[in-house]
């Protein structure tokens, strides 16, 4: 759920100005504390500024505890803010809704339901007439390679194809922004590199912004257009490093210097991190 601002009024003899469009996420001065019981609350996130434009590819990276899942859960509206605030278009978040699409690290389809019901759930749910939920569902299909599978149950699914359907499904609502939390964490080293090639294609083919969060390294290196680097205790945001390849790259650029030199800048930063705390 979003709620949209107020806006100003223009002063009296002033010519009115066309705004420019609002960034896809705004991030702004977002801090989460957990209280404890007859200890000082832990402070999970403090301070956080992130922007991330329409279309865009953006990997957070971090240490464990650093706050990186809080971060996207908030965004997604599954928790509130201690303080700040999170915009996506313009529009407050107080909580889900069908502008976000998050797929989590653990398995989340209904093992009740067959890969297209699945699908279209929430589609379902947002009481989109039949044909128009089929019309949807058999295009997802096509984009994540399911086409045959479309009956089956997800005991039935290897893990990587498990995640294709999680993708997909929180795909069919055209989120403005898809969510994902260490999707490929559970995942051996060769399915995930499929489905790095996978998630690059659904995003160049639905033009869709996404904001992952990793511990991986190579892998927010090859996926993002920007990697934001946070620290941890608390989680706040060290650095933003923009990645230099194309957005049509391929594992080629694996060999690229630059990718090693990326690469080598963020795991210093992380370790240097961690020894300074």
């Amino acid at each position: 759920m979003t709620l949209t601002p107020p806006a100003s009024s223009p002063s009296p003899g002033t010519a009115p100005t066309v705004a420019a469009p609002p960034a896809k996420l705004v991030v702004d001065g977002l801090v989460k504390r957990y209280p404890v019981r007859r200890r000082d609350d832990v402070v999970a996130i403090d301070s956080i500024d992130l922007t991330v434009e329409a279309g865009a590819f953006t990997c957070i990276v971090g240490a464990s505890g650093c706050g990186k899942s809080t971060l996207l859960n908030i965004v997604g509206g599954l928790e509130a803010p201690t303080a700040g605030r999170v915009l996506v278009e313009g529009e407050l978040v107080v909580g889900p809704g069908p502008d976000r699409g998050m797929v989590f690290q653990a398995y989340s389809l209904f093992p009740w339901l067959s890969v297209a019901d699945n699908i279209a759930f929430g589609l379902s749910c947002a009481g989109v007439d039949r044909s128009r939920r089929a019309e949807r569902v058999d295009e997802l299909l096509g984009i994540v390679g399911l086409e045959q599978w479309r009956d089956r149950l997800p005991k039935e699914l290897s893990g990587g194809m498990r995640q294709r359907v999680a993708i997909a499904r929180a795909l069919a609502p055209e989120p403005d922004l898809l969510l994902l939390d260490e999707p490929f964490g559970a995942l051996d080293a060769q399915t995930r590199l499929a489905l790095h090639e996978f998630t690059r294609t659904v995003w160049q083919r639905t033009g869709a912004t996404i904001v992952m969060v990793t511990h991986d390294v190579d892998e927010a290196v090859y996926l993002a257009q920007q990697v934001v680097v946070l620290r941890s205790h608390p989680g706040r945001v060290m650095t933003t490093i923009d990645v230099p390849f194309g957005n049509s790259r391929g594992p080629d650029v694996k060999r690229d210097p630059r990718f090693w030199d990326l690469r080598d800048e963020v795991q210093e930063l992380l370790f240097t991190q961690h020894t300074d705390g």
